[in-house]
């Protein structure tokens, strides 16, 4: 079922068969984008459900002027962010020393099956900083163009190409320490 459809479907007095449709549709995408922030199943599952709440609060207002994938990427971007700052906030610690904490976490991870190498560039990318691991999540692990990546997080593809450079030159650099 297309976003239009979806729509048209929640418009029409079908809001739960609709929303019922969303989630079925997009929830392992929107899981993988926020577990590649979390590093652990539990807190992407947890933060999953608040995701799907957000989007129920808020798909009366939605107004189309996005694709509804778009939409919900970019609440689901930012429930991460806000996640892994009350995170650091709780933590009571250097918020540079979060992602380091993060990433230790991945080898502990019963759902985490990498082997050293991917554990190695799971702990580069968490030790970036949140726009350029943001950007590089999405563009190299999630494969999405930089038009949409610019939609999601409202910015140009041109900035975003900025920053996925320096996110690159930054990965390449520790994986040439290793």
């Amino acid at each position: 079922m297309s976003d239009r459809e979806i729509i048209a479907l929640y418009k029409s007095g079908q809001q739960e068969k609709a929303f019922r449709v969303i989630v079925d549709t997009y929830s392992e995408r929107l899981y993988w984008h926020v577990r590649h922030f979390l590093c652990s199943h539990e807190d992407a599952d947890d933060l999953l459900q608040d995701i799907f709440l957000k989007i129920w609060n808020s798909l009366p207002g939605f107004r189309g002027e996005a694709k509804l994938y778009t939409w919900m990427f970019r609440i689901a971007s930012n429930e991460a962010l806000n996640f892994l700052g009350k995170q650091r906030v709780r933590a009571a610690i250097q918020s540079d020393a979060l992602p380091l904490e993060s990433a230790r976490e991945v080898g502990a991870d019963p759902f985490f099956n990498g082997d050293e190498a991917q554990g190695f560039l799971v702990r580069a990318i968490s030790e970036l900083p949140e726009k350029q691991r943001l950007v590089f999540i999405m563009r190299y692990l999630e494969e999405m163009p930089y038009e949409e990546i610019a939609e999601i997080l409202n910015t140009s593809v041109g900035a975003l190409k900025a920053s996925y450079h320096f996110a690159v030159n930054k990965i390449r650099k520790k994986l040439k320490k290793k």
